[in-house]
C-alpha cells in the first residue's frame, strides 16, 4: 500500500521550483477550505491544466448555499407552503429533508445544462455557453470548468455524498 505523502512529495520532487511554489500554494489554499483530497486536486490542476481550484469553490459554494441553507433554523418558516404544513402537523426534519433534496435536484439539472453548453433540444441555434474560471482581475483564464454535475455528489460537505437527502 502506498503513502500518499511520499507520493505527493515524488511528485512535487518532479517539478520545476515555479510549479512547485504553485502546487504548495494551491494545497495550502484547498487544505484552508477543508478538501479532503486536496493533493489530488492539486496534481489534476498542474498535470491536466484543469480549473480545480475553481470547481472547488463552486461545487462546495452550491452545497453551503442553495443545498445545505434549508437546514438553518427559519430557513423554512419564509415559505408559505412550508408554515402551513407545518401547522398541519408535518414533520420539520422531514420537510427540510425534501428541501434540501429538491435543490439538491435543482442545481444538478442546472450544472447538468451548463455542462451541456447548449440547450440540446433546439435545433437550429447557434448559441451556447460555457462556465470559465477568472483571474482575480475577473478576466477568463480560458480554462472551462467542465463535469460539474459530475462531481456535485462528491462535495456534500458531510463527506457523505448526499446519502442523507435520500434517506
Amino acid at each position: 500500500m502506498s503513502d500518499p505523502q511520499t507520493e505527493w512529495q515524488a511528485w512535487l520532487n518532479g517539478l520545476d521550483a515555479k510549479s512547485q511554489a504553485l502546487a504548495l500554494s494551491l494545497r495550502a489554499q484547498l487544505d484552508a477550505l477543508g478538501a479532503a483530497d486536496a493533493a489530488d486536486w492539486v496534481r489534476s490542476e498542474l498535470s491536466e491544466d484543469l480549473p480545480q481550484l475553481a470547481r472547488f469553490m463552486l461545487l462546495r459554494s452550491l452545497w453551503r448555499s442553495p443545498i445545505n441553507d434549508w437546514a438553518d433554523p427559519g430557513a423554512l418558516d419564509q415559505l408559505p407552503a412550508a408554515k402551513r404544513l407545518l401547522a398541519a402537523g408535518a414533520d420539520r426534519a422531514d420537510l427540510v429533508l425534501l428541501a434540501r433534496a429538491v435543490a439538491y435536484e435543482s442545481v444538478f439539472t442546472t450544472l447538468d445544462e451548463l455542462d451541456a453548453g447548449g440547450d440540446v433540444n433546439a435545433s437550429g441555434v447557434e448559441v451556447g455557453w460555457r462556465v470559465m474560471e477568472t483571474g482575480e482581475d475577473l478576466s477568463p483564464t480560458g480554462r472551462v470548468l467542465a463535469g460539474l454535475h459530475e462531481d456535485l455528489l462528491t462535495m456534500d460537505p458531510s463527506g457523505r455524498d448526499g446519502a442523507d437527502l435520500w434517506r
